[in-house]
């Protein structure tokens, strides 16, 4: 705690994309930020006096940076701080909680009391808000060969594709991932609740932040009579109160960066009764919800505050 009674946090790895949408956020949490000398960031003692200090350590760093930060804080025992990590290093460890508070009515009291708690990719926040509550209640078998289409903004690609993006002025859509092995693709599996994994095609498109997760679905191949409105309706109710998860209407069409800059996410149910096809989208900024935004609300179940309304 600091001198005034509140939570201190230290993100290590704070110049980073994330790190920044972070530490933006924490404006409206009373907690106090601590901030590592830039030129000893990579400086194992400093590194060590800031997790000593702090309640909280956000890890937004390569995910071997991320484990050897772990092993830092390991190591102090008793006085290791409660770590919130940003990376794919530990999403299905069985060791921590993943920190998708909507996941279950469960979740956020787990998330409260965990002292390792991951943060979910900005992918599978999509996918797995879309699939677990379908998967859980039957409308889909977890053996269903899952299809999954996305397209993010250029700043899901870190640092180099931005500027890559800001300086050449594209492309303006690319397909990648094509080996099609993924690291995002075991999270998914493991909290979607599939029993194989999922073919999973990312892309970027040429536009700074905004994310589109779709799952298409043959109707004939699920179990029983499964309407459109049955998926709808699962969906409504598992997420009803949600202030950052909202089940809409389906549309025509969706644009891609329409929620940039905030922290919610809105999944629909599109599709064609008479061709017997779906079509499940989640619309999300890959920076917000799908990133800083989560780290937020986590952080706030983890001090015990109310998470800020989203922006």
């Amino acid at each position: 705690m600091s001198s005034d009674g509140q939570a201190t946090v230290f993100i290590d790895g704070e110049a980073g994309t994330t790190g920044l949408g972070i530490r933006e956020r924490l404006a409206h949490l009373p907690v106090t930020l601590r901030s590592i000398d830039p030129a000893r960031r990579k400086d194992a003692d400093a590194r060590r006096e800031m997790m000593a200090a702090a309640d909280v350590v956000v890890l937004c760093l390569p995910d071997a940076a991320a484990k050897e930060a772990v092993a830092m804080a390991d190591a102090m025992g008793d006085d290791a701080p409660r770590i919130l990590d940003a990376s794919t290093a530990f999403r299905t460890d069985p060791a921590w909680v993943y920190g998708f508070p909507e996941m279950d009515a469960a979740q956020p009291e787990r998330i409260r009391k965990a002292a390792r708690v991951s943060n979910p990719g900005c992918y599978p926040t999509g996918l797995v808000g879309l699939l677990r509550p379908l998967v859980k209640a039957g409308l889909v078998p977890d053996d269903y060969p899952v299809t999954v289409n996305a397209v993010s903004g250029y700043s899901g690609g870190g640092r180099s594709m931005i500027e890559a993006h800001e300086r050449d002025g594209g492309p303006a859509f690319e397909l990648y991932g094509l080996g099609l092995g993924h690291k995002h693709i075991p999270e998914m599996k493991l909290y979607a609740g599939l029993a194989q994994l999922p073919l999973f095609v990312p892309s970027v498109g040429h536009f700074p932040q905004g994310m589109i997760v779709s799952v298409p679905l043959h109707l004939d191949l699920l179990p029983g009579d499964v309407s459109l409105a049955d998926l709808h309706g699962v969906l409504a109710a598992h997420y009803a109160g949600s202030d950052r998860i909202t089940v809409a209407e389906p549309c025509a069409k969706l644009v891609a960066d329409a929620l940039a800059g905030t922290d919610r996410m809105e999944l629909r149910v599109h599709g064609n009764e008479e061709l017997g096809h779906a079509v499940l989208t989640a619309r999300l900024d890959n920076l917000g919800k799908g990133a800083s935004g989560a780290a937020i609300q986590n952080l706030a179940l983890m001090l015990g505050l109310e998470p800020p309304p989203p922006v």
